[in-house]
């Protein structure tokens, strides 16, 4: 950027001494009346200099002591100061007497000479006649013609005078600028307030007028309008401490973009963690992952506020119910809860500050985490649903006619209870689908088509948000699961939260208590399955050859094939994981008391039950 050239001025604030040409400026002692200028002398300075050393450094009456010494007489020193200091103390009266007189008439001389100078200022010079003879004593008048100024002093004074005006003007330019520029702040400002309290009521968001301003005037007939308005981000039904927190103003000073002011924000999240133990060897542990929002605009600034002041009220809540939990245990202290839903199965809440979680936000896709954050947003359903339930009871209360029951009764847990029982049913649902995946994969291993069907959730999305709409907290879900059996036998089993079995037979419907209770009814209804089975093998084999005569004793858990001088029985057994075992015993009309083992399957066999069975069959026909 180019400099202007009165910007590269400089001014020197030493006295000149030189003239324009180099040479040093003499000093001027006077002006003749003809207008010469008398300079003083190098000479005469330096030897006025040198009498000045002479009468400091020897005293006033220097000469006067010389001269009244005898010729090659020397003084001592001694003596001579001796004698220095009786003269001055004779002469101290008459310096007392005439210093004053002296400086009066100083005085005198000084006014007379303004007073001429006054004059001959003031009246104009007159032409006096050269032939006019005048006395020596008469007063006469000099015209006095001004010096021309030295050009350097001359530059170095328009140089003060132009510095001094450049810098005021630049002050004052610069006021105005500062005085511009905090108007078009205050115009933009103004614009940008009320374009985001636009953009906050299109977005329905709650606007109550702000209190008066502190000192206003509040007698009779003073103006109580409210000239600015606070944004109330709070739930409804939600309690007074959480509601008067839950205040936002828009800045009106300097601050970041006019954003939104939160006095009242703690900036606490609720992080829910599940911690479930494998085989009670490996623990793993997971998180909700949280929201992170954008603090500039307006809308998400209040979205994230709503939030934490949600997790704050939810884990009031939470702490307020864990003590009445009736199926399982929990540890509260001021910041966490944690309960032990199930065997090895470990819900924690915890509030912690916003900036410990952002630090430990993660994103994470497995089943854990994505429960975590099922649950994380259930909860803030269900305090809906709780806020509605409150709602509906404060409307019902107003009418005197009608009698009502209240939806929430004392000591019912309405957040905390309905999250646990959906986790023991997850755990109950894992335990029962285990047990029949291991029956249908040990009957398949033995060459016995098998299909399973299991619907852990028999509700839809939509069903269950219609019931929390209404009001219902419960949240009861319920599944059912169809076992089918060589594509003919079929055992239906459903179950409801949080750890109700049912099974659904053809001679009755039975309610199951405990894994073990599961596992027979499963056992015996595979075994009278798989008798049939055999039975019905046994008659298509057996009827192009021999008459014979097949059966199922259900009494003695057994398939009996029966022709002329021999019997054959078929036993089915289940060991560990329903591993399926069978034995084959014979009976000779020689040995009518006593069976005889003659073949049996295991899982390790290179063949199928079935046909395990017809060559057991194929070889006692060749024996017979």
């Amino acid at each position: 950027m180019e400099v202007r050239d009165w910007k590269k001025t400089k001014l020197s604030l030493e006295r000149p001494y030189k003239d324009d040409r180099g040479e040093r400026i003499p000093v001027l002692l006077d002006i003749t009346p003809d207008g010469e200028q008398v300079f003083e002398s190098i000479q005469a300075k330096l030897l006025g200099e040198n009498l000045r050393r002479i009468f400091i450094e020897r005293g006033v009456d220097f000469f006067e002591r010389q001269d009244s010494l005898p010729s090659g007489v020397a003084q001592p020193l001694d003596a001579a100061d001796q004698q220095n200091e009786d003269e001055e103390s004779a002469l101290d009266p008459a310096k007392t007497e005439c210093i004053p007189q002296l400086f009066i008439a100083l005085g005198e001389m000084t006014q007379a000479r303004d007073v001429l100078s006054l004059l001959l200022s003031s009246a104009p010079p007159q032409h006096v006649p050269t032939a006019l003879s005048l006395s020596p004593s008469a007063l006469t008048a000099t015209v006095v013609t001004k010096p021309r100024p030295i050009s350097s002093v001359e530059v170095f004074n328009t140089q003060l005078t132009i510095g001094g005006k450049d810098e005021a003007l630049r002050k004052a330019a610069n006021v105005f600028k500062q005085a511009a520029t905090k108007l078009e702040k205050s115009r933009q400002s103004g614009e940008n307030y009320w374009a985001d309290a636009l953009k906050i009521r299109k977005a329905n968001w709650g606007l109550v007028p702000a209190p008066l301003p502190l000192g206003a005037p509040t007698g009779k007939g003073a103006d109580k309008t409210s000239k600015d308005f606070f944004v109330s981000f709070g739930l409804e039904e939600s309690p007074v401490q959480f509601r008067r927190r839950a205040i936002a103003h828009m800045g009106t000073y300097d601050t970041e973009s006019n954003s939104l002011q939160f006095p009242h924000r703690r900036r606490h999240r609720l992080r829910v963690s599940l911690a479930v133990a494998d085989d009670g060897k490996t623990t793993r542990t997971s998180r909700n992952a949280l929201d992170l929002f954008s603090t500039i605009p307006p809308n998400e600034s209040l979205i994230a506020a709503q939030k934490e002041i949600m997790d704050e009220e939810v884990f009031s809540v939470l702490i307020r119910e864990a003590s009445n939990l009736p199926t399982a245990s929990t540890r509260v202290s001021e910041r966490l809860i944690v309960i032990d839903v199930a065997e090895g199965i470990e819900l924690q809440f915890e509030m912690m500050d916003d900036d410990e979680a952002n630090l430990e936000f993660s994103h994470h896709n497995d089943v854990l985490t994505l429960t975590c954050d099922l649950i994380y947003h259930t909860l803030h359903a269900l305090l809906l649903c709780m806020h509605t339930m409150q709602k509906s009871q404060r409307i019902l209360s107003r009418v005197p006619s009608r009698s009502y029951s209240s939806a929430n009764p004392a000591g019912r847990s309405v957040l905390l209870q309905p999250i646990i029982d959906l986790l023991q049913y997850q755990q109950f649902c894992l335990r029962i689908k285990t047990e029949l995946n291991k029956l249908t994969s040990a009957l398949r291993s033995a060459g016995v088509p098998c299909t399973l069907r299991f619907d852990a959730v028999g509700e839809t999305g939509q069903y269950l948000q219609r019931r929390l709409i209404t009001g219902d907290s419960s949240l009861r879900v319920g599944g059912e699961a169809l076992l089918r059996i060589d594509d003919r036998q079929t055992l239906r089993l459903t179950f409801a939260s949080p750890s109700s079995l049912t099974a659904h037979l053809p001679q009755a419907t039975l309610s199951i208590a405990s894994v073990p209770q599961l596992c027979q009814l499963l056992s015996d209804e595979a075994e009278k399955c798989l008798l049939s089975k055999l039975c019905e093998v046994g008659e298509r084999h057996d009827r192009a050859s021999v008459a014979s005569t097949w059966f199922v004793d259900a009494v003695s858990g057994k398939t009996v094939g029966r022709w002329e001088g021999c019997i054959v029985n078929f036993c089915v057994s289940f060991n560990q994981d329903f591993a399926v075992h069978s034995s084959a015993y014979r009976l000779d009309r020689g040995n009518a008391d006593k069976l005889s083992l003659y073949d049996t399957y295991t899982p390790r066999a290179a063949v199928s039950l079935i046909a395990w069975q017809q060559e057991v069959l194929e070889r006692i026909l060749s024996e017979y």
